[in-house]
């Protein structure tokens, strides 16, 4: 996303060894911005195709029959698969979720409370008027309890949408977009702590009040290591499965104590790396690295200070992103996007739930996000993204009822009646659906970045193209 300048690397300009080529085409398609959406995307699809296959029954045995269970001793823990996917690994993605929050609010477009204003304001206004309309639909049944379904906008898919959209989504506001669906995490997160949590065991609420406790202690002495973190943040985990508060919200409990400075500062960091580089250089010239023993120490001590620099947060969201976009999100995909559409499916997608969650975000994901933006910039308190028009606001808006990934999580906690939970599943499917299309539709109608900087000779607004294309 961000529009750094190229860095070269000691690799660029050398031939590729015959399996860099083979894996080339797939680290392209990686390196693409869309790319974790698409993968989103393919597995939801292949979960729909297989759920209404002739082996339709066996998905439903994979995940919702397979029991899995881990030991230590007398101690065990056992859960159907989904439930591992969903309150385990679903852990790690509320980690990376926890580290953008924390580090947009450190240096990020959170920091500054001016440009803050806009995507907080409009996330407030995506989550109110979404679980209003819900709640307007349902009012008086017992499925009004889903009502926080809706409220959710899924990053991955609406970066991707934007990210496909080329030019005529101009920087500034995937940025904004960015923003508002971290915001919009944030809002959902209190939202399952506070409405969809029951059964409360103090005994283990204690238990992982100390756990983060400790967590704390290790931030306050400075353990810059992410590994004691990790560790203690598992019996985190633990404590609150146990608790009865969704296991997930122990990875943004863990986030919150990651540090967020490196060891050493930026100047202690140059110097000593170009002591090490000086080094490196003096050495007899022919020699390689393979055979001197004193480059190779050189060359240690330039990766230990590049550890040492880098905070902890950028370091953990780093190394787990992948894992997140590529291998978690797809598994969370293909578990809970399983709707068997059958004889029933017209009933379903008419009945109050899926009525619900699609008009949600369809209509009040939009009507919420671009009327809290409009009151904002009249009051005075926020003003539009530089380069961006209220029809790219509606556009964005729009997006913003791609509520994939965190409405499906709500979904499993709010309803545990398969009926009802099969109904939000497909108005969650429809309402993202429709909002892509609809929002793509219009961003397809503004003009494109570089066009618009032609037309209003805005400089400002033709940095932000550059930017975005060397994104």
């Amino acid at each position: 996303m961000s529009g750094h300048a190229s860095i070269p690397s000691a690799a660029s300009g050398l031939r590729l060894e015959p399996g860099e080529r083979l894996m080339r085409p797939f680290q392209r398609f990686v390196s693409l911005s869309s790319a974790g959406g698409l993968m989103l995307l393919g597995f939801a699809v292949l979960a729909l195709i297989w759920a209404n296959s002739p082996w339709g029954s066996g998905y439903h045995g994979v995940f919702h029959e397979t029991d899995l269970e881990i030991g230590l001793g007398g101690w065990t823990l056992s859960h159907h698969l989904v439930h591992w996917i969903n309150d385990a690994l679903m852990a790690v993605f509320f980690l990376i979720v926890g580290l953008e929050i924390k580090r947009e609010m450190l240096v990020g477009e959170l920091a500054d409370p001016r440009k803050a204003a806009l995507p907080i304001v409009a996330a407030i206004g995506g989550m109110v008027v979404p679980a209003v309309i819900y709640v307007a639909i349902n009012f008086g049944q017992p499925t009004l309890r889903g009502w926080g379904v809706p409220m959710a906008t899924d990053i991955a898919f609406a970066l991707g949408v934007l990210a496909l959209l080329g030019s005529r989504a101009p920087l500034s506001l995937k940025v904004f977009l960015t923003s508002l669906a971290i915001v919009d995490d944030l809002g959902a997160l209190v939202v399952i702590a506070l409405f969809y949590t029951e059964n409360i065991s103090m005994m283990f609420l204690q238990f992982g009040a100390a756990t983060l406790g400790v967590l704390v202690l290790f931030n306050m002495f400075k353990v810059r290591s992410p590994i004691p973190y990790l560790v203690v943040g598992v019996v985190l985990w633990y404590c609150l499965l146990e608790s009865g508060i969704h296991a997930t919200i122990a990875g943004v409990l863990l986030a919150m104590t990651i540090p967020a400075t490196g060891r050493v500062d930026s100047q202690r960091f140059a110097t000593a790396t170009g002591h090490a580089l000086d080094v490196f250089d003096d050495e007899q010239m022919g020699r390689c690295v393979r055979t001197s023993s004193t480059q190779r120490a050189a060359v240690q001590a330039i990766a230990t200070n590049c550890a040492q620099v880098m905070p902890p947060l950028h370091r953990i969201e780093h190394a787990l992103h992948g894992w997140v976009a590529f291998l978690i999100l797809p598994i969370f995909a293909l578990a809970n996007a399983g709707v068997h559409v059958g004889h029933g499916a017209g009933e379903m997608i008419t009945g109050s739930v899926s009525l619900g969650v699609i008009f949600g975000l369809l209509v009040g994901k939009p009507l919420g996000i671009v009327g809290a933006c409009w009151i904002a910039t009249k009051v005075g308190i926020a003003a539009l993204p530089s380069g961006v028009n209220w029809r790219q606001m509606i556009g964005v808006g729009m997006l913003g009822g791609i509520g994939f990934t965190m409405a499906l999580f709500i979904a499993t906690l709010a309803f545990p009646d398969a009926a009802s939970l099969e109904a939000a599943k497909m108005g969650i499917l429809s309402g993202s659906m429709l909002s892509a299309v609809a929002g793509a539709a219009v961003l397809l109608t503004c003009k494109p970045a570089a066009a618009a900087c032609a037309a209003s000779g805005d400089h400002e607004q033709e940095a932000a193209v550059v930017m975005s294309k060397a994104a």
